[in-house]
């Protein structure tokens, strides 16, 4: 992990490389952890014939993420869309809710599928979190609840929205999807807000396969997202909620369990590519890395990168096409904005919305693969690519995948 490559391997680290290989380089390639424990949890699973229902992995996990973030009560959830639907309704919301417009879709969507209106906000350029002085703005009658997002394991002005939580009367809660194991002013993330919820999504950090969960430490909140996650049900054949089957599987706990146990390792792992992709990039002129607070703890899940189009002379998106043509597989998070996408964009409450700073971001923001399946030699490739395109920026112009490789077949 300490292996740095030095300045000529990695400029004689030719094209050529990864096309013999035919290997794709994927934002959100999933660590497995150590397969052999998780196996011998597998079958742990298999002969105590307990899948699901609360078995004994989930009620570890639980116990352990509970503990990593420091809050009394950690609610496993099959995933985390449901997890914030859920988090949503127990929490009486109705109405708008306030959300940040540059985020994941499903941020919005686990509103709009409890009828609840989100109500889209611009974030401040700098922090890429919602702007706190927006979202007051945007309180009318109908507002119940703020919805912030952790967005990149970077916390939202969190004191902020609390006070005009506290002041107006609303719900304040929290996606924290990208924040495991992040911090804020010290203190984990996990325990702001009514709630927290937290994505263990394949792609994510730490996984469980597919899972979620909300954290809080709020003993009532937690006991009635309980009930709800498990139909609704109070005791034996009697129910009190409107509930779902919410619930996480043991075999996804039994893989949660597993990460978790390698948890620094793939901290430092992240950590090592974040200093190789700023070695690699350094001096490229309309490039620039996304900033993190030295004295706080972040997952570095996300290698996220903004593109000055003026400056570099190509746009983010065709610096996207050149290295999906190599199989890299980069992503644009998030474009467009939430407004900017169905069902909202058609909807003719949201034609008026202007939010500068997001659609700005939509249009500069490129993640690059990462992760314990990232090997440094990957980094190198992954960023003599990217110095390849733009030194040769103008045969790729086109924007089409398709013909980025022709483009590639004309100058390597």
């Amino acid at each position: 992990m300490q292996h740095k490559l030095s300045r000529h391997e990695f400029e004689t680290n030719s094209l050529d490389s990864l096309k013999k290989s035919g290997k794709k380089l994927r934002v959100g390639m999933p660590s497995l952890g150590d397969r052999e424990t998780f196996l011998q949890q597998v079958e742990e699973i298999l002969d105590s014939g307990h899948f699901t229902n609360g078995g004994r992995f989930v009620q570890e996990f639980e116990k352990r993420v509970a503990e990593i973030l420091e809050v009394k009560h950690c609610v496993a959830v099959c995933n985390a869309t449901m997890a914030l639907e859920i988090t949503a309704r127990a929490l009486g919301l109705k109405g708008e809710v306030i959300v940040p417009a540059f985020t994941y879709i499903a941020t919005a969507n686990c509103l709009q599928w409890q009828e609840i209106t989100p109500v889209f906000c611009d974030v401040d350029p700098e922090t890429q979190n919602m702007d706190p002085a927006q979202v007051e703005r945007l309180i009318t009658p109908r507002t119940t609840g703020i919805l912030g997002v952790h967005l990149w394991g970077r916390a939202c002005d969190v004191e902020a929205l609390q006070q005009i939580a506290t002041k107006r009367n609303l719900q304040l809660f929290f996606d924290a999807s990208h924040a495991f194991g992040c911090t804020h002013n010290g203190k984990m993330i996990g325990g702001f807000g009514r709630a927290e919820v937290f994505s263990f999504n394949a792609a994510k950090f730490i996984h469980c396969f597919e899972g979620g969960v909300v954290a809080t430490n709020d003993d009532v909140l937690a006991n009635r997202i309980r009930k709800m996650l498990n139909f609704g049900f109070t005791k034996f054949d009697h129910t009190e909620y409107l509930g779902v089957n919410g619930k996480m599987i043991e075999i996804s706990a039994a893989m949660g369990l597993t990460n978790l146990a390698k948890m620094e390792y793939f901290e430092a792992v992240n950590r090592r590519n974040f200093e190789l992709y700023r070695e690699h990039l350094k001096g490229i002129d309309g490039i620039e890395f996304l900033s993190y607070a030295e004295n706080e703890r972040n997952n570095l899940q996300y290698m996220v990168l903004m593109v000055d189009e003026v400056r570099l002379g190509i746009s983010r998106d065709t610096l996207l096409n050149g290295l999906h043509a190599q199989n890299i597989i980069a992503r644009s998070y998030f474009n467009p904005g939430c407004h900017r996408m169905e069902p909202y964009r058609s909807q003719s409450k949201y034609a008026s919305i202007h939010l500068p700073v997001t659609d700005s971001l939509s249009e500069k923001v490129i993640c690059l693969p990462t992760g314990d399946p990232i090997s440094p030699t990957d980094v190198a490739y992954i960023c003599s690519t990217i110095r390849f395109i733009v030194a040769n920026k103008h045969t790729f112009m086109d924007s089409k995948v398709n013909q980025v490789k022709k483009s590639f077949a004309k100058v390597a």
